[in-house]
């Protein structure tokens, strides 16, 4: 039996964040994997987050634990500015890698890394956790087998909580475009990913952006100020497979179902639903097939929180690639290849 393999994540803190309410249940759920180490960015708030999530070791820095010769995998769960400097020094110290998503700043960041990661030859997984649900993976299934016959259209409402107009403190670096995580990069990015998963990349676009809430209130206490990215954003075109496609993203949405995706086919429909408030990437997806709600066995992972579950399935793929030598999960190859996307779309826009 392979030994397990020992995570170490940077970006875990108690005062909230993604990577401890996903990352840390995920790793713990997968057979074959142990959360080693945390780092923050002082050791006090390392040792704090180390004891509340009960794990050995905590760190100061992210290169403090990237240093660790323990660890077999780090992930990098910070925010986007700092990914790439973390990434390389990773990678250079021959770890397996686990990025949150967006991969770097631009395109060009992204490809350094990815071309470092295949030069060392270490695996490496993007975090599009809709990859690693089993919805959109029995929704590919379908596809695949021609159960709806020849696709007519594909059509995505794709909505968040976030990017209203009130945004609290923790938020706040989302409203600097410089940082390349705002709705367009993370919401639009995620849900035009799952666009491609299904039917392909897109051949042709068009994009439109706007500030549907341009006057925000920011911080604590709320300061006036004027947004500077884009809390609303429509794409359509027509996809490799000729499928003629059309998404809307949208922010500081509150009511409804969060997210909804539907392929028409000439022998029957797909839908795919739910999602989270803060967004489709954060919760579950359930599918529909011909309207009826089709039976989603995730198996060993069925326990885990919505938010972590895609992110589960995620790590139990890398698990699998860095056993075998295989390179079935999602890696940075594609995340250049999303990131040009998502920069064709600003441009377009």
């Amino acid at each position: 039996m392979s030994r397990e393999l020992k995570v170490g994540i940077i970006g875990v803190n108690l005062s909230g964040g993604w990577a401890g309410e996903a990352h840390v249940p995920a790793v713990r759920a997968v057979d074959g994997m142990q959360l080693h180490a945390l780092a923050t960015r002082d050791q006090r708030t390392a040792d704090a987050a180390a004891s509340a999530f009960g794990v050995a070791k905590g760190y100061g820095s992210g290169q403090a634990l990237i240093d660790d010769p323990e660890i077999d995998i780090v992930t990098v769960a910070t925010r986007v500015p700092d990914h790439h400097a973390l990434l390389l020094a990773a990678i250079a110290a021959g770890k397996h890698v686990y990025s949150e998503w967006p991969l770097g700043l631009s395109a060009q960041q992204a490809r350094q890394i990815a071309d470092a990661a295949r030069v060392a030859g270490v695996k490496h997984a993007i975090g599009l956790q809709l990859r690693g649900s089993r919805a959109v993976q029995y929704a590919q299934q379908c596809l695949a087998q021609g159960a709806i016959g020849r696709v007519l259209s594909v059509r995505a409402y794709s909505s968040t909580a976030g990017f209203g107009p009130q945004v609290p403190p923790l938020f706040a670096y989302l409203e600097d475009p410089n940082n390349f995580a705002n709705l367009v990069t993370i919401q639009g990015a995620h849900t035009l990913d799952l666009v491609v998963a299904l039917g392909g990349a897109p051949t042709s676009l068009s994009a439109l952006t706007s500030r549907q809430y341009p006057h925000l209130q920011l911080g604590e206490p709320p300061q006036p100020v004027e947004r500077r990215t884009f809390d609303h954003l429509l794409v359509q075109g027509r996809l490799a497979c000729g499928v003629p496609f059309s998404v809307e993203v949208a922010g500081g949405r509150q009511q409804g179902t969060p997210f909804y995706l539907d392929i028409v086919g000439e022998r029957g429909t797909l839908r795919l639903d739910g999602g989270a408030l803060r967004g489709l990437q954060a919760g579950r997806v359930g599918v529909l097939r011909d309207g009826a709600r089709a039976p989603i066995d995730e198996g060993s992972l069925a326990a885990l929180s919505d938010s972590a579950v895609n992110v589960a399935g995620l790590y139990s793929a890398l698990r699998d690639d860095i056993r075998t030598g295989s390179s079935k999960v999602l890696g940075f190859d594609h995340a250049v290849r999303l990131t040009q996307l998502i920069e064709q779309v600003l441009a377009k826009a």
